[in-house]
């Protein structure tokens, strides 16, 4: 039989208990309450004082008492007191005045909150612990010659090795696709709802669910290197670095306990030699006290909260990289994004054309003619081509002419395309129409591309980097989060930052900036406003990601700059995400204070009534006790809630 160490309760240095340490209480809590209902009803059985009508109450002690007893001597050997070292000396003392019962009252609900605080705050461990529970056990490996050579441990797969993922399985390790196409499920990755479309060549991540046709992978990585273990990990040392307020409240918790017993000594001191109680009643008294001014609530009310906060970014692709960003997060008053790649789709698209004949033939033949070429733009031009169901023929005589265009015979027509040198040279002149058209394009930031056969211009071409669906919401809705400044920073040219910032929405736009004046631009944020994120890609945003009151990588999957400089890392492209890792904060900051005044201020309260009034200690163990579950659950609130899309 496996023996469970008491866990105590639990400091805010810890991580959350696990549901073993929940079952311990649970079954301490069960032997006190039966012990307990037994020493009850014998109190109204009428015989002469006999031993064994302590009997009960005397296990109760002993069996509820005992992990009390290792939890105090463990703190102890530490140099400090323990809020488990108050309720024993309470109980103790309950017992030295003859009330034995109310002892045994007060360590059965005592041993009850501690069931009930570690089931409740290991729901946060669960939260992540499932993730490690997607990766799969086995793997199908396929040999050199495409044949299957049987199931695998997942353990024992390296990079290089190649594996089938069928349809409905999970890919057992993060690779490469080098056949078929499927569409994968990575919401457990990234939080996106949607399965995406993989095909040769795309990347696919342990834990995702293959939900179309058959697919062989590449691995890339090995099992303790794929993104799902460096999530959880990342998750897990989250969850051990605490925020400001759990800082504090730990410190304050070993002089706090002192004051308290020498707080509780002079109540049983004052009221026996100046009210003249008897000593009984005043060491009972001085018992009420120490339990209410026990701060169960207040030690537990900022990591219920910010271990809740930090479990529901992580299910939904939110990284926070410690307690202290979610607090830092729900300081945001100002927020600056790069441009490229994060407020953009990240590469050119064929936004517009001018045909000055047949657009469908125009787009046809000049895709077709590029279809050989590497260069980003003609591989815009052939996606957009194929998005329209066009059949590209095939191109002979193909030539490049690097600055210039490509030029090649397409179904026996001699086409080229390119700028106005590559015209020049095809002997073509320019019709004005097209030189308007093309003045008006590059005054947005776009580039553009003009297509002719021979010495005839057919039309142009113009491609630009577009804003992402959700950026411009996104902003709106930063702005209900609080957010007060929104900045672009990019290095593009300014007509090019211009043109996407334009439906955005953005208080200040700046470009043309190399990395250090992006640092330099963040610093003077930073002095304005009281806490500035910086949204990036993670690479040529760092320094800057570094210098923000927090760094936001948008989009980390795979990429390790990102996760190594974020403080908070987004896994998928989804721009709405940076609203709701600054919304988690905000409430996370709300819990906390909600959790600290209400434990500070029903604290106060029971003290002045237990010192003053008096409080029977069965009462005061009740409304202790409660106060601290109604924190928790107050914190585990911060479980629920999702991204709006």
């Amino acid at each position: 039989m496996e023996v469970i160490p008491y866990l105590g309760r639990m400091n805010v240095s810890e991580t959350p208990p696990s549901d073993d340490a929940a079952r311990l209480y649970l079954r301490v809590t069960l032997v006190v309450a039966i012990a307990m209902g037994v020493g009850a009803a014998l109190e109204w059985v009428p015989s002469e004082p006999s031993p064994w009508r302590w009997l009960p109450l005397g296990i109760a002690y002993l069996v509820g008492g005992a992990p009390i007893f290792r939890d105090t001597v463990e703190t102890l050997r530490e140099g400090r007191l323990s809020i488990d070292f108050l309720m024993g000396a309470a109980a103790l003392g309950a017992a030295a005045v003859g009330q034995p019962l109310e002892g045994v009252i007060l360590i059965f609900l005592f041993s009850l909150s501690n069931a009930l605080e570690a089931h409740a705050m290991g729901r946060t461990r669960r939260a992540i612990g499932s993730l490690m529970g997607l990766h799969p056990e086995e793997a199908t490996l396929i040999g050199e010659g495409g044949e299957e050579m049987g199931r695998v441990p997942v353990s024992a797969l390296v990079p290089g090795h190649r594996i089938r993922v069928r349809p409905g399985e999970r890919v057992a390790g993060d690779g490469r696709v080098v056949e078929g196409t499927s569409e994968i499920d990575q919401s457990a990755i990234t939080g996106e709802s949607v399965p995406v479309a993989k095909s040769r060549g795309d990347d696919v991540f342990a834990g995702t669910i293959n939900e179309g046709g058959t697919l062989i992978v590449e691995v890339t990585r090995r099992q303790e290197e794929s993104m799902l273990a460096r999530i959880v990990r990342l998750v897990e040392e989250a969850q051990e670095q605490r925020a400001p307020a759990q800082e504090f409240i730990d410190r304050f918790a070993h002089p706090y306990t002192l004051l308290v017993l020498g707080g509780s000594a002079a109540v049983a001191l004052v009221g026996w030699l100046a009210f003249d109680m008897t000593l009984a009643d005043a060491i009972y008294r001085a018992m009420t006290v120490l339990v209410v001014a026990s701060p169960c609530a207040l030690v537990i009310s900022t990591p219920s909260a910010i271990l809740s906060g930090i479990a529901n970014g992580a299910r939904h692709g939110i990284l926070f990289k410690g307690g202290a960003y979610l607090d830092l997060a729900g300081t945001i008053d100002a927020v600056a994004f790069d441009k490229t790649g994060t407020l953009t789709v990240g590469h050119p698209r064929l936004l517009d054309q001018l045909a000055l004949k047949d657009e469908s033939t125009l787009l046809r033949f000049t895709a077709a003619l590029e279809l050989p070429s590497e260069h980003h733009l003609a591989r815009a031009l052939v996606e957009a081509a194929r998005l329209e169901g066009a059949q590209l023929p095939p191109t002979r005589d193909f030539r490049a002419l690097p600055g210039k265009g490509v030029s090649g015979e397409v179904e026996g027509r001699r086409i080229w395309a390119g700028n106005r040198t590559m015209a020049e040279e095809e002997g073509a002149e320019i019709p004005s129409r097209v030189l308007t058209w093309t003045g008006e394009q590059t005054g947005l930031g776009r580039s553009v591309v003009v297509a002719g056969e021979g010495p005839e211009v057919l039309g142009a071409f113009s491609f630009g980097d577009e804003l992402k669906p959700d950026a411009a919401a996104t902003v709106r809705a930063l702005r209900g989060e609080g957010v007060r400044w929104i900045a672009v920073l990019s290095g593009d040219s300014p007509d090019a930052v211009r043109a996407v910032a334009a439906g955005l929405g953005a208080d200040e736009v700046l470009a043309g900036l190399l990395p250090d004046e992006k640092v330099d631009t963040v610093r003077k944020l930073k002095a304005d406003w009281r806490g500035v994120a910086m949204v990036g890609d993670g690479v040529n945003d760092a320094p800057a990601m570094v210098t923000a009151t927090i760094g936001i990588a948008m989009g980390a999957v795979g990429t390790d700059v990102a996760i190594e400089t974020a403080d908070v890392v987004l896994m998928s492209d989804e721009l709405h995400k940076v609203r709701y890792a600054i919304h988690l904060g905000k409430r996370a900051r709300r819990v906390v204070r909600q959790n600290v005044w209400f434990s500070v201020g029903w604290m106060a309260l029971l003290i002045i009534a237990a010192t003053t009034v008096g409080l029977p200690l069965t009462l005061a163990v009740v409304a202790h006790e409660g106060s601290t579950l109604l924190v928790i659950l107050n914190g585990l609130r911060l479980l629920v809630g999702r991204p709006a899309p």
